[in-house]
């Protein structure tokens, strides 16, 4: 058995923002069955983020043969997490997952750590999955630990685990490996895209932002670059030792495409990805 492909909807956002229903249709077409959908917009809409019900979406996921595996949900709070839930539960969901944070200090990492205990917790009760998902910030380290750390050592597994963004890993300045050994089967899903040759940022974003800096969602944004990613299989991202060590942890069924920027159009840029993963040993096709 290998890993499947999926692919995080974010990856074609300015499509679904277009048109979401004929955007994972085309997503489908292109090879994509397994999807993760990101709703950035929780409050409002329980669903996929455009306004889609669970009745339309079920019966375009029937037709192009796809499933939704898993959600980025934001804001998941105690507000509208039975709703959600509700909502991913009839569309065949059960993986929920917290797909952002920052963090200013010691004791905010810790307020934010007893959260995500409360709401895996509450997802739990509910039948649901929590995972956390990971940029550069959760490598930086308060009281001598990186975030993840303090996460991994301070929240359940039955309630907590992790979709680890191999890249944004990589971008905190560890190699993605040494990580997957060290969390081991606290992972359960992963993220994948490559990190450009001629990337104009260093690898290390710690390197441009400094190491002691509170890392909002305004300066992720003012010193992340387009030109850093690019398609799968064209950087120089080892993503081969990768696979070969979530196959080896086992309990890792998803290696899932999100391709943050692209300098060709969004359904190009899939479709090359896609082409890239067929380069690598321990991909399980249809």
């Amino acid at each position: 058995m290998g890993l499947k492909v999926g692919i995080q909807l974010y990856s074609v956002k300015n499509k679904m923002k277009e048109d979401p229903l004929q955007t994972i249709g085309d997503v489908a077409e292109a090879g994509y069955k397994y999807l993760e959908v990101a709703n950035h917009n929780a409050l409002e809409d329980d669903g996929v983020g455009f306004g889609v019900s669970a009745e339309e979406l079920n019966g375009l996921l029937k037709k192009s043969g796809s499933s939704i595996i898993s959600a980025h949900i934001f804001p998941f709070t105690e507000e509208n997490y039975k709703r959600v839930a509700a909502y991913n539960q009839k569309i065949g969901n059960h993986i929920l997952v917290y797909p952002m944070d920052t963090f200013q200090d010691y004791d905010d990492v810790m307020r934010k750590v007893e959260m995500y205990e409360k709401m895996g917790a509450a997802a739990a009760k509910e039948g649901m999955v929590f995972l956390y998902h990971n940029h550069y910030q959760e490598f930086q380290k308060f009281h001598g630990k990186t975030v993840m750390e303090w996460i991994l050592e301070n929240t359940d597994p039955a309630h907590v685990n992790f979709e680890l963004d191999t890249f944004w890993t990589l971008r905190g300045g560890y190699d993605p490996v040494q990580i997957m050994d060290q969390f081991g089967t606290r992972i359960k899903m992963l993220h994948q895209k490559d990190y450009a040759k001629d990337a104009p940022n260093p690898v290390n974003m710690f390197d441009v932002v400094g190491e002691d800096t509170y890392i909002t969602r305004e300066v992720f944004g003012k010193y992340k670059k387009d030109g850093d990613f690019v398609e799968i299989g064209y950087g120089q991202m080892d993503i081969q030792s990768i696979i070969n060590k979530a196959l080896e942890l086992g309990s890792i069924e998803y290696i899932v495409l999100e391709q943050d920027a692209t300098k060709l159009d969004e359904l190009e840029s899939i479709r090359r990805s896609m082409e890239g993963f067929h380069q690598f040993q321990g991909i399980e096709w249809q």
